[in-house]
Parts: C-alpha cells; structure tokens; sequence
C-alpha cells in the first residue's frame, strides 16, 4: 500500500479540488428542506457569505470608526451567524476592479450576534487599501458582503489556563472587547486581566466602554499602559512605559497558572514574546493572534540576499492559466490580486489555510511566524499564497474562489 501511494503524482489531484467541491455544492443545493437537521444547522454557523448593511457609524477618535452591520433581508441574510467571542470576520469588496479581502476582529459580543448586529472596529493602517476605502466609504445603508465568524483566537478551557493576561495595542483591543462582554454576559467562564497599551490617555479605545464592563464584572481587570512620557501623578487603573515581563509578573497571578493572550501590531508582538521569553511559560499558555496581512519581507533577518526585485507567476485556477509579473516585496496573493485574480482568502495570515495551494516550480519565503504549514505541506510542496514571498519565477495551482 504504502508504494501505491508513493506511485501517484499527486499534481494531478489538485487541479480536481475545485470541481469536486463545486459537485459537493450542487448536491447539497438538492437537498430537499428540512431533510437533514445537521446541514441547516452547520449552514447557520458557517454560511459561505453573509449579506449585511451598515446600520450605524460611531467614529472613534483619529481615523478610527465602528460599524455596526445587520442582516439584509433583501441580498438573502435574515440572521447573523452566532459566533465564539475572540473571533473574525472576512470582508470582501472591489476596489477599482480588484477583489480585495481582509479579516477584521468582531468587537461586539456574541449575544448581540443573536440579537441580529455585529460590531466591526476599523482603524487606517498606513498605507493599507481596505482600511482606507472602508473608512471613507462605508456610510449607513451601504451593503457590506462578509464571511462567517472565523479563527481559533478564542478562550478553550480544555487548553488555556482559568486566569488569562490579555495583552493588546491599539485597536487590538477589538477581540478582548468582545471576550470581557461575553464574561460579563455569562458567556465565557475565564477571568481577564487586560494590560492595554496606548500613546497616551486621550487616544484609550473604548475607554468607556472597558470601565463599564469592569464595574459590571469582578472577574474583569483593565490595566492601561501608556508609551508616551507623561509628567505628574498617573490615574488609577494605568501604567507608563512598555509592556515588559516585569509589568506582566506585577499583574500576572503568582502562584497559579496562566494564560497570555496578545493581539496588536507586529512591532508589538516582536517586542512581547522577547519579554515572554523571560518569564519561561509553556508554549501551550501562550496565544497570539492573526498577524493580518505581512509586509516588507526583506526586513526579516533570516530573508535572502540576491532576490530580484520583480519575479513572474503562472498559476493555473480550474481550467485557466494566468502568467502575471510582480515585486518579490509583495505575497504571491497580493501579486495575484493586483492583477486582477480573484483567490480564496480569509485570514491573510497564514492560519485558516484557506488559500492553500499546490507549488509546482520556484521558490518562496515565508516569514518564521506565520509558518502554520504542516509537515505534508513542505513534503508535497503546497503553500499559503497570503504569506509566501516569491523569491524566483513561480508555477502553481490555486483552488477557486468561491
């Protein structure tokens, strides 16, 4: 057996992925209603596409605003997939001709997911196209398209510690947002303390709001951490400085374990997880998530010298083969989707494995954190495009977006 399988050549089974689901599609379109329990249930949890509108825009300070988005009855939603708190969604628009995706955190809780809203929080990245566009577009009544609730940033008693040290930057405080209003709510069993840190007192987000849910819940610790010098007697409830192992060890409980959960920007991760280092925690307790979408690879100190600046791709989707040209600075979906080709996409890290696909030629480097490829991946040769740098000319098969 174990020859057999060596024998085959599994290039030839990729290309068929695509059409296999397509049939597994329209057979489940078959299906009388009511027919199967299970499917109408999974299909409630995990739609393909939600179809929603903004129903509310509240700005948040400088280039920062919230959007609550309820179901469209008229495109085909009429209720919100209910979700696990600490989860994404996947917003996909076009922008100027080309389909563009990017994962924003739920901020809301999950009970307001069963009361039919759900709360995304979009801060400008600089130089980043979504956000952009999101903010100076998206007004009440615009038709928004989303995924379902996904990712595995999310409390499991089963693997994470009772007492968990939240760990945020910016607006990387939208999952914690959402994991203290399900604790309040009684929807998550865990006790937060949150070390959040910020310029300075004035740009806090949801400032209000964290104060409201820490009076509500006991189980509830804010921490505010400002970056930026201040002179005179600090408020209660803050800190100065960065967050180091020290001020994580005066926070964190001593005699129990823990759990560390971080979300924030990439220099606050680099920074962090060398302070984690410190404190010698088991891998297990530790959790981070989703980077969002990585850029300047030559950056990273293990990248390699002597890469050309612009590389060609071939990449063959069902029956058609595209040949496109693209910077070695840009991931190989960024050059596809430049280009104009659409590619299945969700979290743009790395993690859901959505995009996963078949490299037949080239090279590619993907940055040390966002290697979540399994061992068959690097034996078979498949890759995540949203986080693979070409470094030479490359030939792939890309499974179809739906």
């Amino acid at each position: 057996m174990a020859a057999t399988i060596k024998s085959l050549d599994f290039k030839k089974f990729f290309p068929m992925l695509g059409e296999r689901q397509a049939k597994f599609e329209a057979g489940a379109s078959r299906m009388p209603a009511g027919s199967d329990q299970s499917r109408v249930i999974a299909r409630a949890l995990h739609p393909n596409r939600q179809y929603l509108k903004v129903a509310e825009v509240t700005e948040r300070g400088e280039d920062c605003k919230s959007f609550t988005l309820v179901p469209d009855p008229d495109r085909g939603t009429t209720a919100l997939a209910w979700f696990g708190a600490g989860k994404y969604l996947t917003v996909f628009e076009t922008i100027e001709g080309m389909k563009v995706t990017r994962a924003y955190s739920i901020s809301s809780s999950p009970k307001e997911s069963l009361e039919g809203k759900y709360v995304l929080t979009i801060k400008l990245v600089e130089g980043g196209l979504m956000s952009r566009y999101i903010l100076d577009n998206w007004t009440v009544g615009t038709a928004v398209e989303v995924s379902a609730p996904s990712g595995n940033f999310e409390y499991q008693p089963l693997r994470d510690a009772h007492k968990v040290v939240c760990i945020a930057g910016g607006s990387g405080i939208t999952p914690f947002l959402s994991m203290a209003a399900a604790i309040a709510d009684g929807d998550e069993d865990f006790e937060m303390t949150l070390l959040y840190g910020s310029r300075n007192y004035d740009v806090i987000l949801f400032r209000k709001e964290l104060e409201a849910l820490q009076k509500k819940c006991d189980k509830i610790h804010v921490v505010h951490v400002l970056s930026e010098k201040t002179t005179g007697r600090l408020r209660k409830g803050t800190e100065k400085g960065l967050i180091t192992a020290e001020l994580i060890q005066k926070y964190a409980p001593a005699d129990e374990p823990y759990s560390v959960f971080l979300c924030g920007p990439q220099q606050m991760y680099a920074f962090v997880d060398k302070e984690l280092e410190k404190l010698d925690l088991p891998r297990k307790y530790i959790r981070h998530e989703m980077f969002g979408e990585f850029h300047n690879p030559a950056s990273q100190p293990d990248y390699p010298s002597e890469v050309p600046e612009t590389v060609q791709i071939t990449v063959t989707i069902r029956d058609e083969t595209y040949t496109v040209t693209g910077s070695t600075g840009d991931s190989v979906m960024q050059t596809l989707e430049k280009n104009g080709i659409a590619v299945p996409a969700r979290c743009r890290s790395g993690e859901c494995g959505f995009c996963h696909s078949h490299l037949l030629a080239g090279k590619v480097y993907v940055p040390a954190d966002l290697e979540y490829r399994r061992m068959a991946d690097h034996k078979f040769g498949c890759i995540h495009p949203c986080c693979s740098f070409p470094l030479t000319n490359l030939v792939l098969n890309v499974p179809a977006a739906k």
